[in-house]
């Protein structure tokens, strides 16, 4: 048996890659230790946040299938920051945990290309370091030219709960037991991180009238650029927002060394994430803090599982169930599912090439928790532009490489390979220093034509794409020729703005923040749809923000068109600082755009490299 790509893993990373990989018409086999756990999502039951939902877009843009998935399975959705400029604006979604991974199950088993084993892969072969196929921990050899690895949470994977530490993955699935040293013994670094999730609770045992009702937004939202809303927005399921209190932090306090993270075990050696941590972590890292809050999310229309969202912890369960009856609201709660840490290993991403194939193996590419990142949205990226790059790599051409000021996506793979990781990594909007040019309107518009170029987007779909940029550019037209005179001052003091003393276009009235694009259609002699008219009302009204923007972006790529020879000896740089040179070493960044990102090296240093590359 024989196979082009072989993607090791059935997460949201396996199934990008898969499909991207299927779609593109090479013959492509999905390995999963269980068919029923493809596209599972065995922490939170959300898609998107903040940055994530501009990702998830992204991914649409350029042809894969989770926003087009979570459109399917919505529970709730709305747009956060609403009330804060377009570049921190994102979609968040309440997704059912039954409905998402059976629609993903059915867009698998119905791709052309595409075959689904379950098994358990031991090995990666590679003779020579290059890929020639995988050994199955029952013997089985399965030849393929590439192989992705999205193993997720699950190599050498152990479930910790007080002092107790259970070698099995999520679910208690079986892990994966041999794959990391097998990585390990052909030189890749490993390192050991962790990671939680909060106890479910039965919604019949919870009072909620202690708690405060969240709705999804009342206008319409899709994640997918193509998809009309499928959901009835009178009939979102809603969540409910509650919070810590002195009881909550004094057991929590009063018990802390029964917690695995904090004496329960002595053997811990993963490092948990900063950006989502457990509840003791909250309590001790944010002491000064009276509460904290905690969200009632619903995970699916066919069971009553409440998630708990922001109370992942690690005692044992007779502890968690006085924490959670010390909640207002949750006094007689039943807990369904006790909470518990998982700590696995994943390979160091500076042992990744930009494409995400390792710089060890040749045609090995990896994506996901693997790399080092958190999050659904953060996996399902890394998985779409491996599966790319593992046909692009099969099919003789050039990489495909998203720049930082192109997309999240961009930012997220060049600070893994870039900086490494110390904790799980996950997406913020901080991260970007373009995000006003980032954000999730216009995400069609940075990336469709790459997705339509890798063949991962229909001609129907570009052709819709190209028409709406048209129109965009036909409405922008109008905008700078339409003027008003002061004939029109009456009309201008019923929107609460200055009187005009001569004529001005709609455009520049449009850069008045009192006045928003519907008030100046009427003015207009054709029609536009919202998704057009919000392209030109944020381009009036930011302007200047965004050209300053594209100029600090143009000095990027000089930077980055400044390459570093691959076999270039930082050794040779005698006044090179001694951490900058071990971190050039470890990284060997491609280009002087690279080298300025990397932790440790500093402006002396890259003067040096600079003039050491000049000297030839």
């Amino acid at each position: 048996m024989e196979y082009e790509v072989i993607v090791v893993g059935g997460g949201h990373a396996g199934c990008e890659a898969a499909l991207a990989c299927a779609r593109k018409g090479h013959k492509t086999l999905l390995v999963t230790g269980n068919i029923n756990n493809i596209a599972d999502m065995p922490c939170n039951p959300s898609i998107g946040g903040s940055a994530k939902g501009i990702v998830v877009r992204e991914i649409d843009a350029l042809g894969g299938e989770m926003g087009n998935n979570a459109d399917k399975s919505l529970l709730q959705i709305k747009m956060l920051n609403t009330a804060k400029g377009p570049a921190v604006r994102s979609l968040r979604a309440q997704a059912d945990k039954i409905t998402y991974p059976k629609n993903m199950l059915k867009t698998l088993e119905s791709t052309d290309n595409l075959d689904i084993q379950e098994a358990l892969v031991k090995d990666v072969l590679t003779p020579d370091n290059k890929v020639s196929g995988v050994l199955l921990e029952d013997g089985k050899v399965i030849k393929a030219k590439a192989v992705i690895l999205t193993t997720g949470t699950y190599m050498n994977a152990d479930i910790m709960v007080g002092d107790t530490r259970h070698r099995e993955g999520p679910h208690g699935e079986k892990p994966s037991n041999y794959l990391s040293d097998n990585l390990a013994k052909k030189g890749f670094i490993i390192k050991r991180l962790k990671t939680g999730t909060p106890p479910r609770i039965a919604k019949d045992s919870i009072d909620f009238s202690e708690a405060k009702r969240e709705d999804g937004d009342s206008v319409y939202h899709t994640f997918s650029f193509d998809n009309e809303p499928m959901y009835d927005i009178d009939k979102q399921v809603p969540c409910y927002l509650i919070y810590t209190n002195d009881e909550t932090h004094k057991i929590i306090r009063d018990n802390l060394n029964k917690s695995s993270m904090y004496g329960g075990l002595s053997d811990i050696k993963g490092v948990g994430p900063r950006y989502c941590p457990s509840i003791e972590d909250k309590i001790v890292r944010f002491s000064d803090k009276e509460r904290h809050q905690l969200f009632l999310e619903p995970e699916s229309l066919y069971y009553d599982d409440i998630y708990l969202q922001g109370f992942s912890t690690s005692m044992p369960y007779d502890v968690q169930e006085k924490m959670v009856h010390s909640l207002p609201g949750l006094e007689k709660a039943k807990i369904l599912k006790y909470a518990y840490a998982i700590e696995y290993d994943a390979i160091y991403p500076t042992q990744l090439k930009f494409n995400l194939e390792t710089k060890l193996i040749e045609n090995l590419f990896t994506a996901g928790q693997i790399n080092g990142t958190s999050g659904y949205e953060e996996a399902a990226c890394q998985g779409l532009m491996a599966g790319i790059n593992a046909c692009l790599k099969l099919e003789g051409k050039e990489p495909f490489i998203l720049r930082r000021d192109e997309a999240y996506i961009g930012v997220l793979i060049d600070d893994l390979i870039t900086k490494g990781i110390r904790d799980p990594y996950r997406l913020l909007t901080s991260r970007a220093e373009y995000r006003l040019l980032l954000r999730t309107d216009n995400a069609d518009l940075r990336l469709r034509e790459y997705g339509h170029k890798f063949g991962l987007v229909s001609d129907e779909k570009y052709e819709r794409f190209l028409n709406k940029k048209k129109n965009i550019e036909k409405a922008t037209l109008e905008f700078k020729e339409k003027r008003l005179t002061p004939k029109n001052n009456d009309y201008l003091e019923t929107l609460g703005t200055k009187p005009l003393k001569d004529g001005v276009s709609l455009y520049d009235l449009l850069r008045r923040p009192e006045i928003k694009v519907e008030d100046l259609t009427k003015f207009l002699d054709n029609e536009y749809d919202s998704e057009v008219l919000e392209q030109v009302s944020i381009s009036a009204k930011y302007e200047g923000y965004i050209n300053k923007s594209l100029r600090e972006a143009e000095k990027l790529k000089h930077l980055e068109n400044k390459k570093i020879p691959e076999d270039i000896d930082y050794d040779a740089m005698h006044n090179l600082a001694s951490e900058a040179k071990q971190k050039l070493k470890e990284v060997r960044p491609l280009t002087i755009g690279q080298a300025i990102r990397i932790s440790g090296v500093n402006p002396a240093d890259i003067s040096i490299l600079t003039m050491y590359m000049k000297r030839g």
